[in-house]
């Protein structure tokens, strides 16, 4: 029997749908960033980095995504239980040589800038980097070398995150990355440090 133009166009609408769903699925790996980021807060940071649990989505999918499945037609999600979903929770790769070497480095010289977290004189921005809060808490010797500090360590920082994200190869996920070490550096943060709030606000932790 040959088969009516009806069935073949839903026979083609179907594996559409199905390359789309390939596609949507590819999501950023929220859950696996976040460990990623807490590798390397503690190798940065040591043991003053405060222990903060992940949100207890972290054996599934996070709710974001849960809520655009609930969005979709209701032929994509029958298709989502067939495709499985593109960004399976695996760790993202941070050994390559590079992100050893940016993380040593920011290592070595957070022994220098630790006591002016404490001070108050720098503190986390909103933006996964770091920045002078009060410069009259630094001695008026100090102030070019803890500027530089801040300096190098910002250029680190945004090495490091364009780094991890091109070592997975999906450079696109920069700016992802990016937001998620903003948000670990900040939860992890000892008490007494200070951080921006999302309007740029100094708050102490």
């Amino acid at each position: 029997m040959i088969a009516s133009p009806w069935r073949f166009g839903a026979l083609f609408s179907a594996l559409l749908l199905l390359s789309a769903c390939v596609t949507i699925n590819v999501y950023f790996p929220t859950v696996a960033a976040e460990r990623a980021a807490d590798r390397i807060i503690d190798d940065v940071w040591g043991p003053e980095a405060q222990q903060r649990s992940n949100p207890p989505e972290e054996e599934g999918e996070p709710q974001s995504q849960r809520l655009e499945r609930q969005d979709q037609p209701m032929a994509m999600r029958v298709l989502n239980r067939v495709v499985p979903t593109a960004h399976a929770q695996a760790d993202l790769e941070v050994e390559t040589p590079r992100i050893r070497e940016l993380t040593s480095r920011m290592r070595d010289r957070h022994s220098d800038l630790r006591a002016h977290y404490e001070s108050g004189a720098i503190g986390l921005t909103n933006d996964g980097l770091l920045s002078i809060r009060d410069q009259s808490a630094i001695p008026l010797a100090d102030r070019n070398r803890v500027r530089n500090l801040v300096e190098q360590d910002n250029n680190d920082r945004r090495a490091l995150y364009r780094e991890i994200a091109e070592a997975n190869n999906r450079p696109d996920w920069e700016g992802d990355i990016r937001r998620t070490f903003t948000e670990r550096w900040q939860s992890r943060l000892p008490d007494g440090w200070y951080y921006q709030d999302s309007r740029g606000n100094w708050r102490q932790k």
